[in-house]
């Protein structure tokens, strides 16, 4: 049985200020936690209340991971190449209905290189105008480009977002 989680009919815009993107990645056998701003991102909604269309962008070059040389390192054309590539993108239009909210797949733009990412995203209504949006995934860092050994970076990536919106 799925959930008939609801939004009102329309476009809803991300509210950069109140919404947050967090990752994790594995780094010479411990685990490294980063952020990255949101920049945009609007959603689309049917008639029926349910997703779909998503589209955001995030801000790569501001990178952080509480690490100096590391956020560094990561700017650098055999990894994120970030003078060249500042931001990742996503978009999707095949978003289906699950038990906790909705099963969302598309493609993540890094370095110019589209690569198929899903996830899944649950939904807190705060008011009819407002909704935040929890949202976990994980890509493989190999097609994108990020040739390093596993040890010194993990293959997968975990995301986290947690995205507020507002009806406009």
């Amino acid at each position: 049985m799925t959930t008939t989680l609801a939004l009102s009919a329309g476009t809803w815009q991300l509210d950069p200020a109140a919404s947050t993107a967090t990752f994790r990645v594995g780094n010479l056998g411990r685990t490294v936690h980063g952020t990255v701003p949101l920049l945009e991102g609007t959603l689309e909604v049917s008639d029926d209340g349910r997703p779909a269309d998503v589209h955001g962008s995030l801000d790569l070059g501001a990178i952080a991971t509480g690490n100096d040389r590391r956020d560094k390192d990561l700017r650098k054309p055999s990894l994120l190449d970030l003078e060249n590539h500042p931001t990742m993108t996503f978009a999707s239009r095949t978003i289906t209905p699950t038990e906790t909210g909705w099963h969302v797949t598309g493609r993540l733009r890094v370095r110019n290189i589209a690569v198929p990412v899903s996830g899944d995203v649950t939904l807190s209504t705060t008011d009819p105008a407002t909704a935040t949006l929890t949202v976990t995934a994980r890509f493989d860092r190999k097609p994108i480009g990020i040739r390093a050994p596993r040890l010194l970076i993990g293959r997968f990536i975990d995301v986290a977002l947690t995205a507020t919106v507002r009806a406009t």
